[in-house]
């Protein structure tokens, strides 16, 4: 068994997961939240996502999150199969001005900025308090030139972390502001320059929904040598003050997730789950275990809750455990049977 299989408690390799007691209540913005009631499943939770193995397929998406110390107050985070870190850059960044984070009637729109503390702060304050929990660590990285993205991958694989998600949907600086995830040969230059330096981490790359054809660009990426791919990102969206006229982000337009983007996201894992042979983490709208299965369905290994946590900080277990218990009832063996399993008509 290797250490990687040791410390994610990988069931189908080491007999099963160990979950740690919790409180069963927590109070947020004033509201009661309730930890949903523990259950026990004969399914194989279990998947392999870019060769590492998580005891469940449910991560926690990239800047919904941060780094897992506010959650870990509600529930041991090994309950997880993994954490998908609050986006890292190069240097610190202290992001956008507010107002940027705005509610829609069905998710919220964002234009954080990638407020960060650095690649190196978090290696060094944030990764050894995520080393104690059993489950799979992914840093996910912006950069502003392919030699960032370089830099980052060497730090980050030097430290041990166990996958790292590319992410190709921030501006170019060299392409005149350009998103690296939205022309093949971008995607695929800095894919290429992530694997030269990740050394044996695998490299997901995770791509832009707000491109004419996601396949083109998820083509590129797997040509390059990427091991996995990721999606998906945000929405391009915009919402105005009827009365002052103006954005109600201070960026004019910002990032839409939540349960609006499912039927999206499902459809663009589908078309890349059929264009490339490569393991997919899906995300976008995952609320209940019924979404995640949508988005196996149609072709993901794992799936990622992200907006969802700021409702509910609990909604990862309930997705895992609803996703098990619809497993059941199918009277399938392993939850990772979900994955391609769509009838097309």
């Amino acid at each position: 068994m290797s250490e990687r299989e040791k410390r994610f408690d990988c069931p189908e390799a080491a007999g099963g997961p160990v979950c740690t007691p919790e409180p069963e209540r927590a109070r947020i913005s004033g509201s009661e939240t309730v930890r949903p009631e523990k259950k026990s499943f004969a399914v194989d939770q279990s998947v392999t996502l870019a060769g590492v193995c998580m005891k469940n397929p449910v991560v926690v998406a990239s800047g919904t999150f941060g780094f897992g110390r506010e959650y870990g107050q509600f529930y041991d985070l090994s309950e997880l199969g993994g954490i998908c870190c609050k986006g890292l850059t190069l240097h610190r960044r202290e992001g956008n001005p507010p107002p940027r984070i705005a509610e829609t009637p069905m998710g919220i729109l964002n234009s954080v900025g990638l407020q960060n503390p650095g690649v190196d702060a978090f290696i060094e304050h944030e990764l050894p308090e995520l080393r104690k929990h059993e489950l799979a660590v992914i840093a996910n990285i912006s950069g502003s030139t392919p030699e960032e993205y370089g830099v980052m991958c060497g730090k980050l694989s030097a430290a041990g972390v166990d996958l790292i998600e590319v992410n190709i949907s921030c501006p170019n600086v060299k392409a005149g502001g350009l998103a690296y995830g939205t022309r093949p040969e971008l995607a695929a230059e800095v894919t290429a320059v992530a694997k030269a330096h990740a050394g044996t981490v695998p490299v997901m790359v995770k791509l832009s929904p707000n491109v004419t054809d996601i396949t083109e660009i998820a083509r590129a990426a797997a040509d390059a040598g990427a091991d996995a791919l990721s999606l998906i990102n945000t929405l391009r969206g915009m919402r105005i003050d009827v009365r002052t006229r103006r954005p109600i982000l201070r960026m004019n337009t910002g990032g839409l997730s939540g349960p609006a983007v499912l039927p999206v996201a499902v459809r663009m894992v589908w078309e890349v789950h059929q264009a490339v042979d490569l393991p997919i983490l899906g995300m976008g709208g995952v609320s209940k275990g019924e979404d995640a299965a949508q988005l196996m369905l149609a072709g993901a290994s794992a799936v990622a809750v992200g907006t969802a946590c700021f409702a509910d900080p609990y909604a990862p277990v309930r997705v895992r455990d609803g996703l098990a218990e619809l497993a059941e009832e199918q009277g399938l063996a392993r939850v990772a049977q979900l994955t391609g399993g769509v009838l097309p008509w």
